[in-house]
């Protein structure tokens, strides 16, 4: 099925699918974010220029709208990061996008070098301006809650270190896997004559987001707090988007053995977490845990390509698509617990590269 029609269907049909019953607005907006959202405004005004970090997977619903209207007059580049996330076929249109908008915009990976690198040296150029009449520059770095901004600083702050001569050492901004855990807003010194700082800031959403979609679309790329929206309803989204995009059914070309039912059998018994798949700093996976991941990609991937080639509904009907995400979920282990597994796959870029924000039209401004 195309992605028109799949764009169709999940715009057409999320408010009246059985998963949103009741669900309402999706909102999380706990009091240190209205204080963090005070504070980046104040340094807003005397920011000399912005890295505004987006999700490359949702370019346009990690926009903090409420920053918008004095980001308009900031020198600014928007950083899509988790490119590696990101469908490659389709971030290139995104960038093009943003060029035809004159906006600045580059997809990057905070864990590469050379891609921060590319980064650094657009913010230099953008910079270059008022270098020379400005003794201190500020950079203010922004973004919602987990597109990577504590991670982007702190790739900066490592490359800064050796290529500017940093004098003193600076302590690393703090990273987690949760939305949120940048408590404060901090300044990194990156450079001397002339002295450039970045700061970091908390992520922060708008008080209100008032268009479901785009709050079901923040929660599955982790901007959201899983308990806020709750597993089940965001893994029922993802079913969704994998099922009217007829996700599953090219899982079959992939990998015809995995898809085939041939398992591994570890030597070793472990005890496995889905919190392992997060990306972080540990020791290099063996072979029997990434055999253990493979197996379990696998198991997901065969779920749902066997349903979804059984299936002898209407994918354009709203009923029958729901019914489909039910069965998808009987014909899996527990649901909180396939819920968990979905989004952790998801998020950890097992099952594939996704952007789930169409590009808009040539005319629209974001």
């Amino acid at each position: 099925m195309g992605l028109g029609v799949a764009k169709t269907v999940i715009k057409k049909g999320l408010g009246e699918m059985g998963f949103n019953a009741g669900g309402g607005p999706i909102n999380w907006f706990p009091g240190h974010m209205a204080a963090a959202t005070r504070a980046i405004k104040d340094r807003l005004k005397l920011a000399d220029l912005v890295i505004e970090v987006r999700d490359a997977r949702i370019p346009i619903s990690s926009i903090n709208h409420q920053l918008q209207p004095q980001l308009s007059s900031k020198r600014r580049v928007v950083a899509l990061n988790k490119k590696d996330l990101a469908n490659p076929n389709i971030i290139h249109k995104w960038t093009r996008y943003f060029d035809s908008h004159n906006q600045d915009c580059m997809a990057i990976n905070t864990h590469s070098k050379s891609s921060v690198n590319k980064l650094l040296e657009l913010v230099e150029f953008k910079l270059k301006e008022v270098i020379s009449r400005e003794p201190t520059l500020l950079v203010l770095v922004i973004g919602v809650p987990n597109v990577g901004k504590s991670a982007l600083i702190n790739s900066i702050h490592q490359i800064a270190s050796s290529r500017f001569g940093v004098q003193q050492k600076m302590k690393r901004a703090t990273v987690g896997p949760l939305p949120g855990v940048t408590q404060d807003i901090a300044g990194y010194k990156i450079a001397h004559q002339p002295s450039i700082y970045v700061l970091d800031t908390q992520g922060v959403l708008v008080p209100s987001i008032p268009d479901i979609e785009t709050g079901l679309k923040l929660a599955l790329a982790g901007s959201v707090k899983d308990s806020v929206v709750g597993e089940e309803r965001i893994a029922q989204y993802l079913l969704a988007v994998l099922n009217t995009r007829g996700t599953p059914l090219h899982w079959k070309h992939l990998n015809n053995r995995r898809l085939e039912g041939i398992r591994y059998d570890s030597k070793e018994k472990h005890e496995y977490n889905l919190k392992d798949l997060r990306p972080k700093r540990r020791k290099p996976p063996n072979d029997s845990d990434m055999l253990y991941i493979e197996d379990l990609v696998t198991e997901v991937q065969c779920a749902l390509y066997l349903t979804l080639l059984e299936f002898t509904g209407n994918m354009k009907d709203e009923s029958d698509l729901e019914g489909l995400i039910e069965q998808q979920f009987e014909a899996s282990e527990a649901r909180m617990m396939i819920s968990k597994k979905f989004l952790t796959l998801f998020r950890a870029g097992k099952l594939g590269p996704f952007i789930l924000d169409d590009v808009p039209d040539a005319n629209t401004v974001s």
